[in-house]
């Protein structure tokens, strides 16, 4: 259900798509939208915050908010790459240990960073609620519920998987120590080492060093910047490989921000089913959608139990905590079996905490909040690279998540901007990380989910100064 600012954002937007409000007009003030929509000025302003995070209006100085106009040589987003006809052996670990490492420094402005500001969630309160579920803990449940994981935890997803209206059986969810176990234990359950997975192109590097490290190889599928990938591309690559499985991201995807539509969703579950292919969902970003309504995962879809659902709370309230579930259909027991001989259990006080905190209310308003302020954010963010980045450059316009994708000229080598870039206290994600065979040379990831880092301004200037003139450049 959509908040009431929500719907008034979606009813302007409408507007400006139509052309009945346009470029350069100025929107009602606040006391007459009030007046209008029979709202609070609060609900108001929280609506014209997301229209212009959106890049949809903006705000004049003692004047008010305007629709915005075209931004002159607006970069596009990178274009889809033809589809490889042959698998890849992967091995991307050193590269990702290398650039992982360098944002560790609390002292590097993390725009190469995965997570977004740790300042953005209820850590208090998470606290609070853990300590005060541990004091009521009876002994015996510290082993009770060890592999599946807690049940007052289970019980609250699965009342959150009901509300999108996706019938779970009663397997799922599956408790793990973070989404990255959940992914790994899905992809083990459903191939064997030599096995060939269909992968989005660009993709995210933990999905390439999972493949590594389970001997699996990797056939690409191009991945448009805006809708995700094409079930025409899927078909025709599970037409000429024998592949084992799928590994999708297919709301918000890293590191694209791309937001599949609704019907490829559809065709590419009924896809896969007829081809009897699994897929493996990773849908971390999935709560933090920018428009009114989550989209709806894969599973929702899944008729045939072959859809693994997998994510976590890492990215939307408890960094750290490593609490991630698996909804793994028909191999539910296959990946609770690889749980037990594994990792065995997930911590229980991470748990406690959790469910404490989800049966006490509050994680809907929480992320309500967390959506406006990483969509502002991001819109800033982008807005500084189109200023400051080199003409050419084009810039993705995610829809939900925290990312943006960026394809600078040809010449310059993103790999080699990073190294520039952490001398002088920036990190970025270059593009080699996100392909098996290490394509994408000239393009990058940027992290826009963190609004208080007081030194964004100067970073991006200081990368659009280097990509433009400094060693970014290839020989």
């Amino acid at each position: 259900m959509s908040t009431l600012y929500e719907q008034l954002a979606e009813s302007l937007e409408q507007r400006i798509r139509d052309g009945h409000l346009r470029p350069g007009e100025r929107l009602p003030s606040v006391r007459q939208a009030c007046a209008q929509a029979q709202v609070s000025a609060a609900t108001v302003f929280q609506a014209y915050y997301l229209l212009e995070s959106r890049g949809l209006i903006e705000a004049r100085p003692r004047s008010g908010y305007y629709v915005c106009r075209p931004v002159q040589g607006q970069a596009r987003p990178a274009l889809p790459e033809q589809v490889r006809t042959e698998s890849t052996p992967v091995a991307i670990s050193e590269l990702v240990f290398e650039v992982l490492n360098s944002t560790r420094d609390r002292e590097v402005v993390p725009l190469g960073s995965a997570f977004p500001a740790p300042e953005l969630f209820p850590l208090d309160r998470l606290a609070r609620a853990g300590a005060r579920a541990m004091r009521h803990l009876a002994p015996q449940a510290l082993t009770a519920e060890l592999t599946a994981g807690n049940a007052r935890l289970r019980d609250a997803l699965r009342a959150r998987y009901i509300r999108q209206g996706i019938v779970v059986n009663p397997d799922d969810p599956i408790i793990t120590n973070g989404a990255m176990e959940a992914l790994n234990l899905c992809l083990q359950a459903v191939t064997q080492p030599g096995d060939v997975v269909a992968v989005e192109s660009p993709t995210f590097y933990a999905a390439l060093q999972a493949l590594e490290r389970l001997h699996l190889r990797a056939i690409e599928i191009p991945t448009d910047p805006t809708s995700g990938i094409d079930p025409d591309g899927l078909a025709e690559v599970l037409s000429q490989h024998r592949v084992a499985a799928c590994w999708l991201m297919p709301s918000f995807q890293n590191p694209l921000g791309a937001l599949m539509p609704t019907s490829r969703r559809q065709a590419i579950v009924q896809t896969l089913a007829q081809a009897g292919v699994p897929v493996v969902e990773d849908d971390v970003y999935g709560e933090l959608y920018h428009g009114a309504t989550r989209p709806l995962p894969l599973k929702a879809f899944d008729r045939e139990g072959l859809v693994l659902h997998c994510s976590s709370f890492s990215k939307c309230l408890a960094p750290g905590y490593r609490v991630g579930w698996a909804a793994a259909g028909r191999f539910a027991p296959a990946v609770q079996r690889l749980k037990m001989m594994s990792s065995l259990a997930t911590s229980v006080p991470s748990q406690m905490a959790l469910a404490e905190y989800l049966e006490e209310g509050g994680f809907d308003r929480h992320l309500r909040r967390l959506r406006l302020s990483l969509a502002n954010n991001l819109a800033k963010v982008r807005l500084m690279v189109l200023k400051y980045f080199p003409p050419g450059t084009r810039v993705s316009q995610p829809q939900g998540g925290y990312f943006l994708w960026i394809q600078l000229p040809e010449h310059v080598d993103t790999l080699k901007l990073h190294r520039a870039a952490l001398s002088q206290g920036i990190s970025i994600a270059p593009g080699l990380l996100f392909s098996a065979d290490m394509r994408f040379r000239n393009s990058l990831r940027l992290n826009g989910g963190h609004p208080n880092e007081p030194n964004m301004v100067d970073a991006i200037r200081t990368l659009g100064v280097l990509a433009s003139q400094g060693p970014g450049r290839t020989a």
